[in-house]
């Protein structure tokens, strides 16, 4: 981060220190909050765009878009506004790096930790996609880790409610950033979550071999091979990548939506089962297609890492007219030409046809009918194990794969279940701890999760915070079992906890941890029994039910009421004591000598300070003075 020479103070709250980085649309400050006393990050929108209305709404949704989504692996927003015609937005300030630095730095990441952070990554896209709301920006640049090793997506800048229209674009192009684009968001489609996953392949390539898996001159160029070029496959560039990863990625980036994982929660359960050594079900089905005329590396440019207008391309699904001429001559000549070509290559085919052979489908047979199989076709066998839920040497795929043409001889290597190793394990109580403490605690056990979500809650219930969990506390079973973990939705109400007697910033602390955010705009109001600074109430009051990142005002006790004293002047002492009691004042008593009471009367008030009618601070002394009693001559 680099330091200010002059911080800027907006909204007379937020305090920018640092800049973090630049984009597409806005820069990124550090920033403290000074009601909160906490630091943030501010994304401020570039001045030359605050004065175009698109531009504006458009920032406005992605505050919108991203203050709706409560879950542990997306940068909450905070708070969004305008400062003298300049508008930003709020975020949680993440303690660590982004997907793209890191593969600066270090160019590739290993299979396990690839897939351990895009499984997190569709964690938090399959909880927008089921809140309709699509990314349609997914990149390393918009992935961040902690410290912690959390991933953390963050920069809803051009998402949008499914069920919405987005005229924001200019006609005739579309917003992203090319490199990461889907083939439909490049033509211009409409898309879905199934775009995202998209994206999310495309960075999980990058993840592997260093590099996307098309790269040009232009963005213009990158989003041609989104629609046209086929996808490289990841052995072109590394012999490291697992088999069942490199299957993963080459479903998620099918050119037909149809064809990929129909969700980011199934792309998720498939890189699960990866890490978990399980099969995946990419690999099963065999639906990734590896081409031969693999598209070559060219000179990366750095406009295809950033969100941007792209003009949209013209897709294989388009239809259009060709002008009807007159082929007759040539096209004989093409007829005879292929022709030829034909019965060349049936010859050539006939002569191999000794010589090669394809590999037959044994998945899912037991090792001897597959070795049989193989070795009747003139084929050389070789296995490698794998712990699976199959059963124990149960075929559960082949290199080469079913259908690929293999000279007889060839080397076919089977991988074979070796059975499902699992340890034992005592369920924790994960009731009470967050969502990414009980997703890691899981992990560390190796057991997986479900999320049930609750649309109601009772008191001290709040979003993010696991409420209930199945099975129970000390259940003792095995690695690899499901826990269902109870939480609240997304639009579930609950209620309000109060905050009163507490001071601004641990009462703002509190609303924080209770999933909601405290406005700006403080309130104040006298208070006989709160002191001065803290809390009296709030807006909406507690215990009334609200919703994740409601705003809830504050109202600041500005010291004691005044209450009007009242006239106590001929009251007995107790009498008056009694009435003045009841205006929460005090009684304080003294003899008037020169005042006698009238014979055989008690004692009564003479004068009193401050004067009947008078305003002063709840609590305060009344200082009177009484009559002296006569004591009757003998």
């Amino acid at each position: 981060m680099e330091p200010l020479n002059d911080p800027r103070l907006y909204t007379n709250r937020y305090q920018v220190t640092h800049l973090i980085a630049r984009g597409g649309m806005a820069i990124v400050y550090r920033a403290e909050d000074t009601l909160l006393n906490r630091a943030v990050a501010l994304k401020i929108l570039y001045p030359e765009l605050s004065a175009d209305p698109l531009f504006v709404e458009r920032f406005r949704r992605e505050a919108q878009a991203a203050a709706n989504l409560s879950h542990p692996n997306i940068v909450p927003v905070f708070d969004w506004g305008e400062d003298s015609g300049t508008y930003f937005i709020v975020m949680e300030l993440v303690d660590g790096t982004s997907l793209a630095e890191m593969l600066r730095e270090s160019k590739t990441l290993s299979g396990a930790r690839s897939a351990q952070i895009a499984a997190q990554v569709a964690a938090a896209l399959g909880y927008a996609h089921r809140n309709g709301v699509v990314h349609r920006d997914v990149k390393p640049g918009n992935i961040l880790m902690t410290k912690e090793g959390q991933v953390k997506v963050t920069d809803f800048g051009i998402a949008q409610a499914v069920s919405s229209e987005d005229h924001l674009a200019e006609e005739g192009s579309v917003m992203g950033t090319a490199t990461y684009f889907s083939p439909e968001q490049a033509e211009g489609a409409p898309v879905d979550g199934r775009s995202d996953v998209y994206s999310l392949g495309v960075v999980l390539y990058e993840m592997l071999v260093g590099r996307p898996p098309f790269i040009g001159d232009s963005p213009v160029a990158v989003s041609s091979q989104h629609v046209h070029g086929t996808v490289p496959p990841l052995s072109q560039f590394s012999d490291s990548v697992p088999h069942d990863l490199e299957a993963i990625v080459m479903e998620a980036l099918s050119k037909s939506p149809g064809q990929r994982y129909q969700s980011a929660d199934e792309l998720r359960a498939d890189l699960i089962r990866f890490s978990e050594g399980q099969p995946v079900q990419a690999a099963q089905r065999n639906l990734a297609f590896f081409g031969a005329d693999a598209t070559r590396a060219v000179a990366t440019v750095s406009p295809g890492e950033r969100t941007m207008a792209v003009p949209i391309m013209s897709g294989p699904r388009t239809n259009f007219r060709r002008r009807r001429r007159n082929y007759a001559g040539p096209i004989g000549i093409v007829v005879l030409v292929l022709v030829l070509i034909a019965g060349g290559a049936y010859a050539l085919v006939q002569s191999n046809k000794s010589t090669t052979t394809n590999v037959p489908d044994v998945i899912g047979q037991t090792l001897t009918s597959a070795s049989k199989q193989l070795k009747n076709d003139g084929l050389t066998v070789n296995t490698t194990g794998q712990h699976s839920k199959l059963a124990k040497n149960t075929v559960i795929s082949s290199s080469p794969k079913a259908g690929k043409s293999i000279a007889k001889g060839g080397l076919v290597t089977l991988t074979v279940s070796i059975g499902v190793t699992v340890v034992p394990v005592t369920i924790r109580n994960y009731v009470g701890m967050s969502l990414s403490n009980a997703e890691s605690e899981l992990t560390s056990q190796k057991l997986l999760y479900h999320l049930s979500y609750i649309p109601t809650a009772s008191p001290g219930q709040i979003p993010g915070i696991v409420l209930n969990q199945t099975p129970a506390l000390g259940t003792k079973t095995h690695t690899g079992v499901e826990v269902l973990l109870y939480v609240l939705a997304s639009n579930a109400t609950y209620p309000l906890t109060s905050v009163n007697g507490l001071t601004q910033v641990a009462a703002g602390a509190s609303l924080n941890k209770q999933g909601l955010s405290p406005s700006p705009n403080v309130g104040h109001t006298c208070s006989n029994t709160i002191t001065s600074g803290l809390v009296v109430s709030t807006v909406p009051p507690a215990g009334s039910l609200v919703s994740a990142n409601s705003v809830v005002r504050l109202i600041v006790s500005s010291g004691p009421c005044n209450v009007y004293v009242a006239n106590v002047v001929g009251d007995t002492e107790s009498a008056a004591t009694s009435a003045l009691s009841g205006q929460g004042l005090q009684a304080n008593y003294t003899a008037d000598p020169t005042a006698v009471c009238l014979p055989g009367s008690p004692q009564t008030v003479v004068t009193q300070s401050p004067p009947p009618g008078s305003p002063t601070p709840y609590g305060s002394m009344v200082s009177m003075t009484v009559c002296q009693v006569t004591t009757p001559q003998a």
